[in-house]
């Protein structure tokens, strides 16, 4: 599963971001080969003042199919809208998301011989934000 994520910065302008951010989101709604689509709004963080505002995470099945759903006209135009928010105030992730069968990650450094089992300690995960654990698409 491929993910094309958007981290948006907190917004100088909070009523322009909305207008702009939900002309571009009824956008990314017409690309072709979307598997699913997650918005996350940051509330806080226990470091202080977030950094990121909302993120836009969406799903596709492979690369061929991102990069199609990308360079089609609906994905040229979302680019246009969301080039209407200042550069710096947006990162774009494009993402590898690992997932097995059950919802479980593997972890290559994981010590087999490890007194707590992989499957407690990714019961210990969820407790994790949403925007920083594995995602469970699939």
């Amino acid at each position: 599963m491929i993910k094309f994520m958007i981290l948006f910065g907190p917004p100088e302008d909070a009523e322009r971001f909305e207008n702009v951010y939900q002309d571009f989101l009824a956008l990314i709604e017409r690309l072709p080969n979307i598997r699913r689509r997650q918005v996350v709004h940051v509330t806080g963080s226990p470091q202080g003042a977030p950094k990121v505002y909302r993120i836009l995470e969406v799903y596709f099945e492979s690369t061929d199919a991102q990069t199609e759903a990308l360079m089609s006209p609906a994905g040229q135009e979302a680019g246009k809208e969301l080039s209407r928010l200042p550069k710096d105030s947006y990162q774009l992730l494009l993402t590898d998301v690992y997932e097995e069968e059950g919802g479980s990650t593997s972890r290559p450094d994981a010590d087999e011989d490890a007194e707590t089992p992989v499957e407690e300690a990714d019961a210990a995960d969820e407790t994790v934000s949403d925007a920083v654990s594995p995602s469970s698409a699939d």
